[in-house]
């Protein structure tokens, strides 16, 4: 993490999907699908958050089914595919919630996500993001992408929460 970064203003934590959920590697598969790999710590993370009552989002560039039924299957209702402008999209979710940008928490990994990550409240990053967001974000993961970095920005929330260890968490 970079600086001291309070999540109490957060009402929205949105994310890219590839670089972010996954590693950025992408099979190219005979039948034309692109299947991604994707770390269950993250999804544990997700779920939780979604129990806890944190609105998550996902906006991202792929058009893979299988991100929205794998977002769906967390329990992530905003996952919007095929982004072509993720400013737009997000400014839409914003007036569906009622809230501005700065209160969004956006972790993006590559230039696509720069509009975003300039525009949050709290900019994040997995750690090995592209150099022009590492240096503009405000929460910089010690995971890369695929590898828990979702998990540790939804935890970090959540502990400062208090609802990381919540009642009911030991029966998973």
């Amino acid at each position: 993490m970079t600086t001291t970064t309070t999540f109490q203003n957060i009402a929205l934590f949105a994310f890219d999907y590839d670089g972010v959920f996954t590693d950025g590697t992408v099979l190219l598969m005979p039948d034309g699908s692109q299947p991604r790999q994707a770390f269950v710590r993250d999804g544990y993370a997700v779920q939780w958050a979604v129990k806890q009552g944190l609105p998550l989002a996902v906006i991202t560039g792929a058009k893979e089914n299988s991100i929205a039924t794998r977002m769906a299957g967390l329990g992530v209702t905003e996952t919007h595919l095929g982004s072509q402008d993720k400013m737009a999209i997000m400014q839409r979710i914003c007036d569906k919630m009622n809230i501005g940008l700065d209160q969004v928490a956006y972790m993006g990994d590559d230039m696509p996500d720069l509009p975003l990550i300039r525009a949050v409240g709290l900019a994040a990053c997995p750690s090995d993001a592209v150099p022009e967001i590492l240096e503009t974000c405000h929460f910089i993961s010690s995971h890369p992408g695929g590898s828990g970095c979702v998990r540790e920005l939804l935890e970090t929330c959540m502990k400062e929460r208090g609802i990381w260890m919540a009642h009911g968490h030991e029966k998973w």
